[in-house]
């Protein structure tokens, strides 16, 4: 059974995300946040993010993803709450 505080969120994220930093720049604020989960390119173009951690620390994680680093251009963010944990530890980018 999981932590009851501990939620997990995927986030599809479009436009211009592929190609400047928006990987690295996603790793950087989990990291630094001390979110799990991981960041990997998708073949249509976005960017897929899984966080898992404190449901405010997550928010605030969303918050800075819609943004992103400057030389990216963020159209839309799909973010799909879920229950408990997948059990990745660390945050990788794929």
């Amino acid at each position: 059974m999981s932590d009851p505080k501990t939620f997990r969120v995927t986030i599809t994220v479009s436009g211009r995300v592929q190609g400047v930093g928006y990987r690295q720049f996603t790793a950087a604020e989990a990291r630094r946040l001390g979110l799990d989960g991981y960041v990997k390119n998708v073949r249509d173009g976005r960017v897929e993010v899984r966080l898992e951690g404190a449901r405010e620390t997550i928010e605030t994680a969303i918050g800075r993803l819609r943004i992103g680093p400057s030389s990216a251009r963020v159209e839309s963010v799909d973010v799909r709450w879920q229950d408990g944990t997948s059990g990745i530890r660390g945050f990788s980018v794929g």
